[in-house]
């Protein structure tokens, strides 16, 4: 306030809780009014009202077992503002895996309680959107809804930097929802429930794991010499989650061969998918995505629609290509997409079938969530899972193999029920050869009673994407939305003015990551140019309308 009055009276000046509330109460009275008088329907109402109810108890840790399509985003937040008003909380933390999903709740959060009462904070913010009073709360968190990422949430925790640490004191008292539970990274996912706990029990913070697949994180779990030690007590707000899975279940996983599923070729799962005028086919590769869609163009018979999705595209175009989506299926076209997981969590499309490539249940999951999503097919939509052979190593093929363990052991029919995904997690994590892979909790604990504890080290240490290895560069793509941006352009004012925080905001737009051996095949080619430090598509070739970035440049392009 002495130093700096203009940014001392951008903080604060939000509504209170209970008008939060209120707003909250009146926007899903209008929803529950127009909705239509559907089965799934009635029972998102029954589920919020269940949230309602359950934030009555004492804060804690609670988890939310719904199925994908059960309305979790506001029902959880339901639950968040009803428990803030009963215990005095200070303000709602909704934590998201992935930035995709942020713009999209944030999106949908303003539509309950207005444009300058949510907080959204991660590294894809549109500079033209933000205020200072935007940035001054990025900086400390003060406003009474913020939605972030697992990273920023996490690291900042565990981080040895002041810019990092000074928003940490204001998840004291607060109700904090971890979106996607499941994709918690289990090479720190014991720092993480211990911060978790040390939070809850210290420093008033009520925790809500809100998922479709909840992991078993209420026990202690031994692998090998690893254990995690989990919550003492994870308390479910829903009265009967099994009954409400069968209520929910509005697809069928196709196993034909059993639990074995055997190998089949690219070509004749390209053949199978160019069968049907709407289907979605998801794989954990990009390689093998760009190889499908290749062959599902040749195979298809007809004049429909072929699309690609994968993180070879940059963030604007997979946007673009998503619009286009969900435009086919709202008027009922044709479209058949090939994709990465880039799709499977938090893009809100409904096809009536779904194609997986074997792979973790909880990934399994949530590509069935893209299936008859709004259950409007009069059977159930059709998920068939297929083996195109292997995967990278490491926790793709971990997870792949507990869900065959998994699958041995259970019937039929009863692939994502919630007790086929405890049986699934304890089998992964049994796997598993650490919880704590960088010995973050001896850092933190070892010689702590000396009062020498290894605070720079955890933090330079606790990093949950480990991105050593790969190169950022900037593409060049005209967006096709309302809002059209040309990348190029973006790419002059760098080469003119040099780097500036709303450029690069801008650029983060246009940006594929690529691997050491990728970038380097790129950069020997000539098909890169350095501007202060940050990397641009140099030659138009590499970067393709359909698929994105080619990392590898075909001979008869360059001559």
């Amino acid at each position: 306030a002495f130093m700096n009055p203009e940014k001392s009276e951008a903080r604060g000046g939000y509504p209170e809780m209970g008008e939060l509330k209120e707003c909250f109460d009146s926007h899903m009275e209008k929803k529950q009014k127009s909705a239509p008088k559907t089965p799934i329907n009635q029972k998102r109402k029954e589920i919020l009202a269940q949230c309602l109810a359950k934030a009555q108890e004492p804060p804690g840790i609670f988890s939310l077992t719904v199925p994908t399509g059960g309305g979790k985003t506001l029902a959880s937040m339901g639950f968040a503002l009803e428990h803030a008003l009963k215990h005095g909380k200070k303000r709602i933390i909704v934590v998201i895996p992935y930035t995709s999903i942020i713009e999209q709740t944030a999106e949908q959060l303003r539509e309950v309680f207005g444009e300058n009462t949510v907080l959204e904070h991660h590294c894809n913010l549109d500079p033209e959107k933000e205020t200072i009073n935007s940035k001054v709360a990025t900086e400390n968190w003060d406003a009474p809804i913020i939605v972030t990422t697992n990273i920023q949430f996490f690291e900042s925790l565990f981080a040895s930097r002041v810019s990092a640490c000074r928003k940490i004191h204001n998840i004291v008292n607060s109700v904090v929802i971890l979106d996607e539970a499941q994709t918690l990274p289990t090479d720190f996912l014991q720092p993480i429930v211990s911060v978790m706990k040390g939070l809850n029990r210290y420093f008033r913070t009520t925790f809500v794991l809100c998922t479709a697949t909840q992991p078993v994180l209420n026990e202690e779990i031994k692998s090998g010499r690893a254990s995690l030690k989990g919550f003492d007590f994870v308390e479910e707000i829903m009265n009967d989650p099994i009954s409400l899975y069968n209520q929910f279940q509005r697809v069928s996983i196709s196993r034909e061969h059993g639990n074995n599923i055997p190998m089949s070729t690219p070509d004749s799962i390209a053949e199978q998918i160019a069968q049907y005028p709407q289907v979605l086919c998801i794989v954990s590769t990009r390689n093998l995505c760009k190889k499908l869609f290749e062959l599902v163009r040749q195979k298809s018979q007809d004049d429909v629609q072929i699309l690609h999705l994968s993180a070879l595209m940059c963030p604007m175009h997979r946007s673009d290509v998503i619009a286009k989506i969900k435009e086919k299926l709202r008027n009922k076209e044709a479209v058949r997409v090939i994709s990465t997981q880039v799709v499977e969590a938090g893009v809100d499309i409904d096809f009536p079938v779904v194609y997986r490539e074997l792979a973790g249940l909880d990934s399994i999951a949530q590509a069935a969530g893209r299936c008859n999503r709004e259950g409007k097919l009069p059977e159930k939509g059709k998920v068939f899972i297929f083996n195109a052979g292997p995967v990278p190593q490491g926790q793709f093929t971990k997870a792949r193999y507990a869900c065959m363990e998994t699958f041995r052991n259970i019937t039929p029919g009863e692939e994502l029920s919630p007790e086929s995904f405890k049986k699934y997690f304890r089998f992964f994590f049994a796997r598993l050869n650490s919880f704590d892979s960088e010995n973050i909790q001896r850092l933190l604990t070892r010689n702590a009673q000396e009062a020498k504890i290894q605070f720079r080290t955890a933090g330079l240490n606790f990093k949950m994407i480990d991105d050593s290895g790969q190169h950022a560069l900037i593409v060049r793509y005209k967006s096709q939305g309302e809002n059209e941006v040309d990348s190029s352009r973006l790419i002059e004012e760098l080469k003119k003015c040099g780097p500036n925080r709303s450029l690069m905001r801008k650029l983060q737009r246009f940006s594929v990551t690529l691997y050491d051996r990728e970038f380097e095949s790129l950069k020997q080619q000539g098909a890169l140019e350095e501007l202060f430090g940050i990397w641009v598509q140099a030659r138009e070739e590499i970067y393709d309308p359909d698929c994105g970035l080619t990392p590898k440049i075909i001979l008869e392009q360059i001559f």
